[in-house]
């Protein structure tokens, strides 16, 4: 669970694309042939013809596993049944099923129940931990299996009707609809490269996973989390887009067992109303660039400190969050057109972006054998592991890994998850740089965000 600044909890447990386009409405018709109700008639349309194109395509699933235990008071370590329930949609005839990852994460037995009620054992093909969505194939599929359409082409408006398909509360399939009440959401406390759909069709537990469906019967979103005091739908819920799901479905298809996403290799700063006067725009729009990383795609293109990033591919940026989601929804090596303020005006650059640099492998991690901080499992970060870890491929330093109960480290209060940055004035950026550390020696380390000296003793 998590807190908003408004108080309102995050339930992850349940379940942006592109910008309006500017249409004028004559006789309740749009330049794009959206209509609005224009009569009681109308009113009582009906969803039915989309919901029985799209419901046998939305899928129930029951996961279960097996988790370790320690009990509190012998200290006997144990096993305890663990289980979830949560909803699925069907992408591909043969079986492939696309849901929330933490629908399934840490499971080892996955059931999948159609809208028919068969039943079949799916296997995980692809879990992706910052998406919050898992790819999975149903075992012994003898036919082909109703689908959705997985609907990328960002043409979704706020105000448009859409409707969510899944399993609240284990009561079995079930449709609300709403509207699309914002785009491009990415200050959720989700995802740092999310930019999430936000609708007030209802979504409970048990609908994560689920359909976010257009009235085209389109899938466009798969429903993953809800802003609620009380756990329960409040009307204010999102949904991972349809182009971020295909990135992952098609990774998974085609082989892979995890998602690469590319990087800019820009930092930036959301543009505010005071740095939108300070820099003499009409408004504020955009993310000023604070940093680029020398060598890196950015840097390569063009692009420099004070730069206001305003699109990437036509697509709308204004926080490093949207830049993060719209360059990870590409592959590696494609060329991005990057729009940018710069003094005063309005150009176009053109960046390949690539992989993080570095290597990721936390299994390099090496222990210093001397020194006060002998006994600390370390490893120097690189942008690609600082990324995995959750953290800022910006940063430098040494990570400390495990430390080993009792050891120097361990009696001078070094920690896992410690990022050491500094010893006696000097910056460390290598683990080399640890071995033989004095006591008396003064170290710098950021701790969950925050900044610590010291004398070692």
């Amino acid at each position: 669970m998590k807190t908003s600044s408004l108080a309102i909890t995050l339930a992850l447990s349940l379940a942006a694309c592109g910008q309006p386009s500017d249409t004028r409405a004559q006789d309740g018709v749009f330049a794009d042939n959206r209509t609005v109700p224009g009569d009681a008639l109308s009113m009582k349309a009906s969803f039915a013809p989309v919901v029985r194109e799209a419901a046998p395509a939305v899928v129930n699933i029951s996961a279960r596993g097996v988790q370790q235990v320690r009990d509190p008071f012998w200290g006997i370590p144990g096993q305890r049944q663990t289980g979830s329930v949560g909803s699925g949609v069907i992408v591909r005839p043969d079986g492939v099923v696309v849901t929330n990852n933490h629908v399934i994460e840490g499971m080892q037995e996955i059931r999948v129940t159609l809208n028919d009620r068969r039943e079949f054992s799916a296997r995980v093909v692809l879990a992706d931990a910052r998406s919050d969505i898992a790819v999975l194939q149903l075992e012994n599929v003898g036919e082909s299996l109703p689908t959705l359409n997985i609907d990328d082409r960002e043409e979704q408006q706020i105000g448009d009707l859409v409707l969510a398909i899944g399993n609240p509360f284990g009561v079995g399939q079930t449709v609300t609809n709403g509207i699309i009440s914002a785009l491009n959401r990415t200050e959720t406390g989700i995802s740092d490269s999310g930019s999430f759909i936000q609708t007030d069709a209802a979504i409970n537990p048990g609908n994560s996973g689920g359909a976010l469906v257009d009235m085209d019967g389109d899938l466009i979103g798969i429903n993953t989390a809800i802003f609620s005091r009380s756990g329960s739908s409040s009307g204010v819920g999102f949904a991972v887009p349809a182009t971020l799901v295909k990135r992952v479905v098609d990774s998974a298809v085609g082989g892979a067992t995890a998602v690469v996403r590319p990087w800019l290799g820009v930092k930036g700063e959301t543009v505010s109303a005071d740095i939108a006067r300070s820099l003499g725009l009409e408004r504020p729009q955009g993310l000023v660039v604070t940093e680029v990383y020398a060598g890196g795609p950015a840097a390569r293109a063009g692009l420099r400190e004070g730069d206001v990033i305003t699109a990437i591919d036509g697509a709308e940026v204004n926080d490093q969050g949207g830049l993060n989601f719209r360059v990870g929804t590409r592959e590696p090596n494609a060329d991005v057109a990057v729009a940018v303020l710069r003094d005063g005006r309005t150009q176009t650059l053109t960046a390949r972006v690539q992989r993080l640099p570095g290597d990721a492998d936390v299994d390099k991690a090496a222990v210093i054998q001397s020194g006060v901080l002998s006994g600390a499992q370390v490893l120097a970060l690189n942008p690609a592991l600082a990324d995995s870890l959750g953290g800022d491929p910006f940063a430098t330093g040494v990570i400390v890994g495990r430390v080993q109960r009792g050891s120097y480290a361990h009696r001078a209060g070094v920690q896992g998850g410690d990022v050491l940055l500094t010893v006696n004035g000097r910056p460390v950026t290598a683990v080399s740089q640890l071995a033989d550390v004095a006591r008396g020696s003064e170290v710098v380390l950021e701790r969950r965000g925050r900044r610590i000296s010291g004398v070692i003793r």
